[in-house]
């Protein structure tokens, strides 16, 4: 035999004998395998900002659902000796948070000024009504975020079932179904709310069903290009061949392949709709006062911004915390569902 194929003899000392216990400790020490859920967390995790964007969220949530409980007064009460009353917070004395406000050039004390007694606080100020703006801003975001939410579900299951049926069935019913989304698409969102209004009072009926007829078409685009990408793939023919329904395939095969696209365009239509629904009441034609909303908020603000500039800028803080809170939370979920797009 030729020598370079002799085998060289292992030394005994590379072998130990294992017990079944042994082995039985060294799998359990084994990281486990993450699937994809809990992968996407964990490097959702290490994003610190959009951790931080996500708790800024959650606060002002919990804040805004929680409006009934903590809100110190009836946010439509009016209290005309109160009106326009800077915000005074108990313990700060700096200018601007004490009650005291430039007055004909002075800066007078405008809470004694009105006869308001000490023990009477208004964290936001008042409004030209005497209504206090920390009662009607916590109502205003509450409904803010219940018509963006409501208007998201309605994006996500019409938008979702409408992209999945058109590109699933393919054909000559996907170019109709396609038709029908452009002519949708070309008529302006404005237009089609004062069209609910001739049928419907302003409100927030209105608003839901003017975002839910346009604000599903970029989901339904979305969908339809994600499944078109695995509606040939090879899982998808041996579920075909097996016998499964058309709904089957959709639900169980193509769905769970898309959710991370899915949730992360959701999260995007959110502040969207907030921003939507801000810029119709701030017209006029969404929320109507005396009810509280964002918009209405700046659309009372604005009138005496250079008066009482906390008026506005309270509301507009808040409604720039959140756009940026959700987009940037947005971000990090699309870098967490597909770490290939912080290369794009």
């Amino acid at each position: 035999m030729n020598p370079r194929f002799e085998l060289e003899a292992v030394p005994d000392e590379f072998f130990r004998f294992c017990s079944r216990e042994t082995v039985r400790a060294e799998s359990a020490q084994q990281v486990p395998s993450l699937g994809f859920a809990q992968d996407a967390w964990h490097r959702l995790r290490k994003n610190r900002v959009s951790v931080v964007a996500l708790g800024i969220l959650l606060v002002i949530m919990a804040l805004a659902f929680l409006a009934p409980v903590l809100a110190p007064r009836n946010p439509n009460a009016q209290n005309l000796p109160h009106a326009n009353l800077p915000p005074r917070i108990p313990g700060i004395s700096i200018n601007g948070f004490n009650g005291w406000a430039s007055f004909r050039g002075s800066m007078v004390d405008r809470y004694t000024a009105a006869g308001v007694p000490s023990d009477v606080h208004y964290p936001f100020g008042t409004d030209e009504f005497g209504r206090d703006l920390l009662s009607r801003t916590l109502y205003g975001t509450r409904v803010s975020l219940i018509i963006a939410f409501i208007a998201a579900v309605l994006d996500l299951s019409i938008g979702v079932c409408y992209g999945l049926a058109s590109a699933l069935k393919g054909g000559t019913t996907d170019t109709v179904m396609q038709r029908i989304l452009e002519i949708i698409n070309g008529v302006p969102n404005l237009v089609l709310v004062v069209l609910m209004l001739l049928i419907f009072r302003p409100g927030i009926l209105s608003i839901i069903l003017a975002l839910t007829l346009s604000s599903w078409i970029p989901m339904a685009r979305i969908v339809r290009a994600q499944t078109l990408q695995i509606k040939e793939r090879e899982y998808i023919q041996a579920a075909r061949a097996l016998g499964s329904s058309p709904v089957r395939i959709a639900l169980f095969h193509v769905l769970p392949n898309i959710a991370g696209t899915v949730a992360v365009r959701t999260m995007f239509s959110i502040p969207s709709a907030i921003f939507f629904e801000t810029f119709l009441s701030f017209i006029g034609v969404g929320m109507k006062i005396p009810n509280a909303s964002l918009g209405t908020l700046l659309n009372g603000g604005y009138k005496v911004f250079r008066i009482y500039p906390y008026q506005m800028a309270i509301p507009a803080v808040i409604l720039c915390m959140i756009m940026l809170a959700f987009n940037i939370f947005a971000d990090g979920l699309r870098d967490a569902f597909d770490p290939r797009m912080k290369d794009v």
